[in-house]
């Protein structure tokens, strides 16, 4: 009997335990989740929603502050397309708790500081931005929130700083403004005049030689194409002259007005902007994308100017709804067309401008463009009847305007637009697009549409591009993907190799090993090679040509056989390529063989630089050697090359990555010898590891230096090229004075500035060496002030 009362209090106890230690985590996922979906449709008004939480989480404040405070500092800084609604749920606990609103004000602070210190720029953006808004809430004091921005705007004052440091300040003190600024100018407007004045004459003094850089489009019409705080100003001094009066922002805490003005406010302590570090990272400076204005949507609401403040919040809050839900397609959708006032906006417009504009972000988008087009699909499904025509008439638009397109927004362009087609059965009005047939092929606009055709057929397959084409377009759709190969016609016996290929198809039939592929390649004659001459071995185009050209045909069925085929044959192929004109001519052979078939070129080079067989280096001189003349301003030649050159910066990240790991190893060993005792036995243990990682610290150190200056190299021939190239071209029109702006030059100093952007991050290592051997003053300046644009962006 006393054995099982025993039992029983033993449950009852651990049952109880259970139940004590769950309980607070389900409180604490509770409290999360209400903080996270408040502002969301409910059949409550949101005062009376803010209401209720607020007097919920005022009653879990002394079990569980910590965690309240956690969470509402989280949101401010990940959800800020709901700031107001969060800053005026904390002026509501402020005004309950004046203690918990101070702890919150210094949690906040201390979080900013964080972010900066991590180059979390835009989250510091939205922290600033909230805590300029409790200003609004009666949880900050005004004249405290003007001390901080004044120390914003003072960096502008410092002395051999890059501009993107002053940039970043400046426009963290503007973008806030239109929250905040009626509230600061009522209470502080000489100073706010102070500050707005010492903005403008840092505006007007700045450097904006990066700006051409970053434009979508060279022509300002029918939309200027402005720097983002030049624009920003401009819809601040608007603001100003319209008496701070704006008519989008929801402001939930103005139904709170006569509780929250009894709130007692708390100082922000001072900030003192974090100094500038060697390594640290600015946001890169990018300029407005415009592609719509009242005229445009003749319907309903009118759209904001482009320098009515309504326009910029409207495009602020839009992206941070991209940004908080991208990863969940159907969630973003959804949220960009609930959006709050969406009833006085045309929001289909606003939408997908704000998507194009992330889309065609230069130097490179947000997100993975894939997940634009997955978005713009869901949104067409959700709103069949309205949203497929805006997006109709934005293609068409820029369609109209790829004259003065950027090339590297072109091409996003193109895989947007063939993606989408293939979402919907290829269905586009292509008569409509009839005007491209009657110019020169190297035009923009009959590139385009022959680029996008050969993207739907890697999306489809050929006949079905036929199909859905007009015949008018047959000049416009890609060669079917047919394999050349030289030796499979009979008719020609007396070509060079001809009898050795035959002998090695049906070796390889056969399954010959490498050592019999050898001997037959042993009888291929050597056309660099006179009769008389027995001096060494010189190098044999013939025997690649056999080789591969035979080996590619008995696989050319698929990706998936011509893999196997170079896996199989890979030391074969190593030998043939051991010197740098085998590696030149292998690439060769693969463009002869498969030159109506793009992608099949493209993903052979690929495993072709991963399986070593040829190096990075290899490939771009190929790319820009005479044979690819004809091909040079093809999408597939810059995706092999961009392809390339993310391979080498990955290899040495990798390395680099390794070597790192090692020394952290190695100093872990150190401390853990120096805790130790003094036993001989593991001392000598430790020290026999410590040499090993010595030997494999300066292994990796020699593999990094070797890797960082094949890094160099390639980045030196790919600029070297440009050079030659534009040089060229620049000199012949000069002699036959014609006029240098091209289609083929426009493309050519696009590329050169799209290498430069998109590998920025990489190239800025190099920039020594590049100005030294070949961005010198004596360069001609065309194709300098590509390099000066470049440098600009960081300065």
């Amino acid at each position: 009997m006393s054995r099982r009362r025993h039992s029983d209090e033993n449950d009852g106890g651990q049952a109880h335990k259970r139940r004590r230690t769950s309980e607070p985590i389900e409180i604490e996922d509770r409290l999360e989740s209400l903080i996270c979906r408040v502002g969301e449709k409910s059949t409550s008004s949101l005062e009376s929603n803010l209401e209720g939480l607020a007097g919920v989480l005022e009653a879990d404040l002394p079990n569980y502050k910590n965690k309240i405070l956690r969470i509402l500092c989280a949101v401010a800084r990940l959800l800020p397309e709901k700031l107001t609604v969060y800053t005026t749920l904390v002026g509501l606990l402020n005004a309950r708790n004046y203690n918990f609103g101070g702890e919150f004000v210094e949690a906040m602070i201390r979080q900013l500081k964080e972010t900066l210190k991590n180059n979390l720029y835009d989250e510091a953006v939205y922290l600033v931005r909230f805590l300029s808004d409790l200003v609004n809430c009666h949880v900050i004091a005004a004249p405290s929130m003007v001390a901080m921005f004044e120390n914003f705007v003072s960096v502008t004052q410092e002395e051999d700083v890059p501009q993107v440091r002053s940039d970043w300040f400046v426009y963290v003190v503007l973008s806030c403004l239109p929250w905040v600024g009626k509230e600061l100018y009522e209470k502080k407007d000489v100073e706010v005049d102070r500050m707005l004045n010492q903005i403008e004459g840092y505006l007007k003094r700045r450097m904006k030689t990066h700006v051409s850089m970053l434009q979508v489009w060279t022509a300002d019409k029918p939309h200027p194409q402005e720097e983002y705080l030049d624009c920003l100003f401009a819809q601040i001094q608007k603001l100003k002259k319209d008496r701070w009066q704006e008519r989008h922002i929801l402001r939930p805490y103005i139904a709170f007005d006569s509780v929250l003005c009894e709130a007692l406010q708390h100082n922000l302590p001072p900030f003192t902007p974090p100094g500038h570090m060697a390594d640290t990272q600015y946001p890169v400076p990018h300029v407005v994308f415009r592609m719509f204005d009242y005229t445009d949507a003749p319907e309903g609401p009118v759209m904001p100017g482009s320098h009515s403040v309504e326009r910029f919040v409207i495009e602020e809050n839009l992206h941070c709804i991209i940004k908080s839900h991208w990863r969940e397609r159907k969630t973003c959708a959804a949220q960009l067309l609930s959006y709050p006032g969406k009833n006085k906006i045309p929001l289909n417009y606003h939408i997908v401008e704000v998507i194009f504009g992330e889309l065609f972000q230069l130097p490179c988008p947000p997100h993975i463009d894939v997940m634009y087009t997955t978005l713009l699909i869901e949104l067409c499904k959700l709103q069949p009847g309205s949203l497929p025509q805006v997006l109709a008439q934005a293609t068409e638009m820029m369609y109209m305007r790829l004259d003065t397109m950027n090339t590297s927004c072109i091409d996003r362009l193109m895989n947007w637009f063939s993606h989408h087609l293939s979402n919907f059965q290829f269905r586009w009005s292509w008569d409509d697009w009839s005007d491209c047939l009657t110019m020169e092929p190297d035009k923009p606009k009959p590139k385009f549409v022959k680029e996008v055709l050969e993207k739907s057929m890697r999306l489809s397959y050929h006949q079905r591009i036929v199909d859905i084409v007009p015949p008018t377009f047959a000049a416009l759709i890609p060669a079917e993907p047919t394999f050349f190969f030289k030796y499979g016609d009979e008719t020609n016996p007396t070509l060079p190799g001809y009898a050795v290929a035959i002998t090695m198809s049906n070796a390889i039939k056969n399954r010959a090993s490498n050592e019999e592929i050898l001997t037959i390649l042993k009888d291929v004659p050597n056309p660099n090679q006179e009769d008389d001459d027995d001096e060494g071995e010189t190098f044999n185009p013939l025997k690649i040509e056999v080789f591969l050209e035979t080996l590619l045909h008995l696989a050319a069925k698929s990706f998936s056989h011509s893999f196997s085929a170079l896996a199989k044959f890979h030391e074969i192929l190593k030998a043939l390529t051991d010197c740098d004109e085998g590696k030149l001519h292998i690439l060769r052979v693969i463009y002869e063989v498969w030159h109506k078939h793009p992608q099949m070129i493209t993903v052979l080079v690929d495993k072709m630089v991963r399986t070593q067989i040829v190096d990075c280096a290899a490939v771009a001189n190929w790319l820009f050697s005479q044979a690819m003349a004809p091909e040079f301003t093809r999408f597939y030649v810059w995706e092999i090359l961009h392809s390339t050159i993310r391979k080498m910066n990955k290899h040495v990240q990798k390395i680099q990555k390794e070597l790192e790991e090692a020394k952290d190893k190695l100093e872990k060993q150190q401390h853990k010898k120096k805790d130790s005792g003094d036993e001989e036995d593991m001392e000598k243990n430790s020290e026999d590891e410590e040499g090993q990682l010595e030997e494999q610290i300066d292994r990796l150190q020699e593999k990094v230096e070797s890797a960082q200056s094949e890094q160099k190299n390639l980045f030196l021939v790919i600029f070297q090229r440009f050079i030659m190239m534009l040089t060229e071209h620049l000199v012949r029109c000069e002699t036959t004075s014609s006029d240098i702006n091209t289609p083929w030059y426009k493309n050519c100093i696009e590329r050169l500035q799209q290498i430069f952007l998109i590998h920025h991050v990489t190239i800025q290592q190099y920039m020594g060496t590049l100005e030294n051997l070949l961005f010198t003053a004596e360069l001609d300046p065309h194709i300098l002030a590509v390099y000066q644009q470049f440098c600009a962006l960081q300065l």
